[in-house]
């Protein structure tokens, strides 16, 4: 497939399953954006949110489709909604996919999180999730589909206007920054680092 995708998802909680989404090799991995070394987002991060922002931005300019890899707590992460929003109003296709039942490193499953495009309308106020389509990576075989969603992402995205934007369905990104924390270390085997993971809720195991 040689559409250019930006890969939008939870690091701290779904890293593992996000790799094996990038690592089943129907994405080249020229072909991927949404992917940044630790220590140069630790470098980012320090400049502050800015510079987070300008580095998506820079991202998404590449890409024409992106991909939402929704897991348990997706929906509440910060820089994937703005990722989210940035990327319909600048053109690109959107597409879901539910990862929860990907197994992780310890061989475990998660619980299904709310869906992070029910967060987001039209100026008609028609929900985002209703144009957009979602699908589950194992029930729905993303192995094989992917190139196919990603492709029909872009087609479903050219029936409206380049100029038709979206907005959050509430307002409280300010709630949203204080219940965030330090980033914990994670012993995934891959080092995709993104922004939209940089800070995390803090879990209770």
């Amino acid at each position: 497939m040689a559409r250019k995708i930006f890969f939008s998802f939870h690091y701290e909680r779904d890293a593992w399953r996000a790799g094996q989404v990038r690592n089943c090799n129907v994405v080249a991995s020229e072909d991927q954006y949404g992917f940044i070394d630790a220590a140069d987002w630790e470098s980012i991060k320090k400049k502050g949110d800015a510079a987070i922002k300008g580095w998506i931005d820079d991202q998404l300019k590449n890409t024409s489709v992106t991909i939402v890899l929704i897991g348990a707590e997706t929906a509440n992460r910060e820089w994937v909604r703005y990722e989210i929003l940035r990327s319909w109003n600048r053109g690109n296709g959107i597409v879901g996919i539910r990862i929860h039942n990907i197994k992780d490193q310890d061989t475990n499953t998660d619980v299904a999180g709310p869906n992070p495009l029910d967060d987001f309308k039209r100026a008609d106020g028609t929900m985002l999730s209703s144009v957009c389509k979602t699908y589950d990576w194992i029930a729905d075989d993303g192995r094989n589909n992917i190139g196919t969603w990603a492709d029909e992402a872009a087609a479903i995205r050219t029936k409206y206007a380049t100029d038709d934007k979206i907005s959050g369905t509430t307002e409280d990104s300010q709630t949203a920054k204080a219940t965030v924390v330090s980033r914990a270390s994670t012993s995934a085997g891959f080092a995709p680092k993104s922004p939209w993971c940089a800070d995390h809720v803090k879990r209770n195991r």
